[in-house]
């Protein structure tokens, strides 16, 4: 692909001001609900329901972060009991996290909460736009991790 130095420049604007506006809107959730739950543990917790158990090193490779953060997060998980380890079957000094019940129901308000906003903030959208936005994203973050992958291997191509 070729892409012209404005329409590179206009994408990264464009980007920018998207990861303020979630960070606008999930530090506004956060500071009016009364669960004193951090956004980036939230964040972390829904990957985690998404995903399916898991060590946290390897939640800290899907998240792009340090082990040392996921590791700050899942201690806030586990004291609110949103969270429960279990020893690794194959090598009982690492651990397996996974979403408890609590955690689930937890999810489900900041879900129906993030879900409202979009329904209000894309009211005149139909269906189809939506799908259509959702999956050209998609497929640029597809783009954008396998070009962060290369780039952590060393490879410059």
């Amino acid at each position: 692909m070729s892409l012209s130095e404005d329409a590179g420049l206009e994408l990264m604007r464009q980007l920018r001001l998207t990861g303020q506006l979630q960070h606008a809107w999930v530090t506004h959730a956060w500071q009016t609900r009364d669960a004193g739950l951090h956004p980036a543990a939230a964040i972390l917790l829904s990957d985690l329901a998404a995903n399916g158990e898991c060590r946290p090193s390897d939640l800290a490779k899907r998240k792009m972060v340090d082990v040392s953060v996921v590791s700050r997060q899942i201690s806030q998980l586990s004291a609110a009991g949103l969270i429960e380890r279990r020893p690794a079957p194959e090598d009982g000094r690492a651990a397996l996290i996974r979403v408890s019940e609590q955690g689930l129901a937890e999810i489900k308000k900041w879900r129906e909460n993030h879900i409202e906003f979009f329904r209000k903030a894309l009211d005149g959208w139909d269906e189809a736009e939506v799908a259509e936005l959702t999956g050209r994203i998609a497929e640029m973050n597809e783009a954008l991790r396998t070009a962060m992958d290369r780039l952590s291997r060393g490879d410059s191509s």
